[in-house]
């Protein structure tokens, strides 16, 4: 009552009651018929929302609390009916997932019979398989729903559809051809045995998705520019309130091939860490999750590459001397995104492995690309300053940005070791962690190109060099001996009656010295040959 007569002064306190018991307001109705305009039934949903907007505290607090008080629609009254108390038909909802546990498809008298870490190992096999059976849904569903539906309507053509979808269908008897690997690995009590044979054979075969993965960076930019069409966007955006896209958008269906490889490794792990040590999966699965990591690290560095060919062809020059050898030279992006300089402007920085690159985005013919800003400043020259807070005060759109005056947060320059070659950049990250990020990133940069080009490696690798030469040396030495030893040594008996045996004898030897010293031979006299006398043997040398 206190309520009552807090908001009687506002509201007439019989349409209060009127709201408040609907029996007695419709037992006054049949008896005094009002001509007042009362607010209908069907559009009432709480107490609140007969009370007037005031600036009253008092009022505001008391609306506040009553509307948790929900408007039941049960009432009796032959003038309320149920449709016309009930809400708005509502949108229908999302479908969702079948989220059963492998132990609620089991028997109640059977799970007794398992211990918990089998059951932790059993379910985690489960989730598996089910993940399996929804990435194949998603990945029939991207065809059905969006691609073909949008090819027959002309929304997109064959080729940009081409473009934004890949070769998604060609993955899909991939993926079923592991389920089924897995349903006969399945027995009647519905737990499975060993697993890690299948994998070591079917985890090579997600090599298939580095093309697929290294192309997503450029089917995303093609992706968002159609949106800018109003059929697209009309159609995506009745696809997105679906039941059947789960609140998800077309791009997330694109998307479900990569985040599915990424749990494989995931799931192998714990199905290891509940494998007793004595079962036979043990090595099995070990080499299975040396498999998919390698997998993956090759996907990535093809990802990598061709997310880094992406952006160097995006690159717009001013002026011929920005152009660097070293960003076409470049096979890895090591950071990348948006900072600000000293007077505000927005810069989008690439950071390869060799050169530190400042742009600005700009459009041209409805596509992104990005101007560089400045020249471009080589690792090896870089110099990067951690700045404190205030130590910059920031000019252009800064102003009044910042709690202190204009004294700037966040921030970092980058500049050449010798300045005559440019002038440095004063850079503002979005917070603290942004700009820890950069810095971590670029200082790695610098040590990674110092390790790599030191004197010292530069000098154990004249060393090796060197010995390696010395090597290659003595095998030429000992390949040269070994001919040599192979040589017949020849003996003769001097005869001195008949000298052109021996002079015979001594021709076939010189000859035999040239063939293999590649030298001239020399010629003695018969004066010095007759004065050698008795057994003599001859060695070439």
């Amino acid at each position: 009552m206190v309520a009552y007569d807090e908001i009687g002064s506002l509201l007439p306190i019989k349409r209060t009651l009127q709201v408040i018991d609907i029996q007695n307001q419709s037992s006054k109705e049949s008896e005094e018929p009002s001509h007042k305009r009362v607010r209908p039934l069907s559009r009432v949903t709480s107490l609140a929302n007969l009370i007037s907007p005031v600036r009253n505290g008092a009022v505001r607090r008391f609306g506040h609390t009553i509307q948790s008080i929900s408007f039941r629609s049960d009432s009796k009254s032959p003038n309320s009916s149920q449709k016309s108390c009930s809400k708005a038909a509502a949108p229908t909802p999302p479908k969702r997932r079948n989220s059963t546990l492998w132990s609620e498809t089991l028997d109640v008298n059977k799970k007794g019979t398992f211990s918990a870490k089998e059951i932790k190992r059993q379910e985690t096999i489960f989730e598996l398989y089910r993940g399996e059976q929804d990435l194949i849904d998603d990945l029939k569903l991207a065809r059905k729903a969006y691609h073909d539906p949008m090819l027959k309507l002309s929304i997109m053509s064959e080729d940009e559809l081409t473009q934004i979808f890949g070769d998604l269908d060609s993955y899909i008897p991939l993926h079923e051809d592991l389920l089924e690997q897995l349903t006969k690995a399945t027995d009647p009590d519905g737990t499975v045995g060993q697993i890690g044979h299948i994998f070591i054979k079917w985890l090579p075969r997600l090599n298939a998705y580095k093309k697929y993965c290294s192309k997503q960076l450029a089917a995303k930019a093609l992706l968002d520019q159609k949106k800018q069409d109003r059929r697209v966007q009309d159609f995506l955006q009745r696809c997105l309130e679906s039941p059947f896209s789960r609140k998800l958008d077309l791009w997330s269906f694109l998307d479900i091939p990569r985040s599915r490889l990424v749990k494989y490794p995931l799931l192998l792990k714990e199905i290891l860490k509940h494998t007793p040590n004595d079962h036979s999966d043990i090595e099995t699965l070990e080499e299975a999750i040396s498999i998919i990591q390698g997998v993956l690290s090759d996907i990535n560095v093809k990802k990598g590459e061709s997310e880094c060919q992406y952006y160097i062809d995006k690159l717009d020059y001013l002026d011929e001397r920005q152009k660097d050898p070293r960003i076409e030279a470049s096979r890895t992006l090591l950071c990348h995104g948006e900072l600000r300089n000293k007077s505000g402007t927005k810069l989008y920085v690439f950071l390869f492995q060799d050169i530190l690159i400042l742009t600005r985005p700009v459009t041209r013919s409805d596509r992104p690309y990005y101007q560089v800003y400045r020249q471009p400043i080589p690792v090896e020259e870089l110099v990067l300053e951690d700045l404190q807070d205030g130590d910059v005060r920031m000019g252009g759109s800064f102003r009044g940005a910042f709690s202190n005056a204009d004294k700037a947060k966040n921030i970092f320059r980058v500049r050449f070791q010798d300045p005559s070659q440019g002038q440095s950049h004063t850079l503002q990250g979005n917070d603290i962690f942004h700009k820890q990020q950069w810095l971590n990133c670029i200082r790695a940069a610098i040590a990674t190109h110092q390790q790599n080009h030191s004197p010292l490696k530069e000098k154990q690798e004249t060393v090796d060099t060197h010995e390696q030469n010395s090597r290659v040396g003595s095998i030429k030495e000992k390949r040269r001996e070994s001919v040599l030893s192979g040589i017949v040594h020849m003996e003769a008996d001097e005869i001195s009656e008949s000298g052109s045996v021996q002079d015979d004898t001594t021709e076939e030897t010189e000859n035999l010295q040239v063939a293999v010293n590649k030298t001239p031979p020399v010629h003695k006299s018969k004066k010095d040959k007759s004065q050698s006398g008795g057994k003599r043997k001859e060695t070439v040398v």
